[in-house]
């Protein structure tokens, strides 16, 4: 009984991960919402991969929706920010322990900046 309710777990947190993408102007906005994991990661490799093939000035990755960041997830967007174009930013919004306290920790905010909110990021990217 404790498996079958580990696995449904599982799905219910595949099943609540969602990705979506709009555009403001050349910047692309990727967001994400539930767990980012080994399951899911693909899936944001891809969305991501798909908006910086739309030659976008810059890709956000909003995590404001996000309540699980694994090593996985954070993969993914050190590998987006080596296969952007030199002319295209990607940044990430995330803010909180379950999202912007790993990126820190990790030292990607070294390289990918960081920002508290889609505003903020949106102000910095198109002013």
């Amino acid at each position: 009984m404790d498996a079958q309710q580990e696995s449904s777990s599982t799905n219910s947190d595949v099943a609540n991960f969602a990705i979506g993408e709009k555009w403001v102007g050349s910047v692309a906005i990727v967001s994400a919402t539930g767990a980012i994991d080994m399951l899911t990661a693909p899936e944001l490799a891809q969305a991501i991969r798909t908006s910086l093939d739309k030659q976008p000035t810059a890709v956000i990755v909003d995590l404001t929706d996000v309540d699980f960041l694994a090593s996985a997830g954070m993969q993914v967007l050190v590998a987006a920010n080596e296969d952007a174009e030199p002319d295209t930013r990607l940044v990430v919004v995330a803010d909180g322990p379950a999202t912007s306290r790993p990126l820190k920790i990790t030292g990607i905010t070294d390289f990918i900046d960081l920002y508290p909110n889609l505003d903020d990021a949106l102000e910095k990217l198109t002013a």
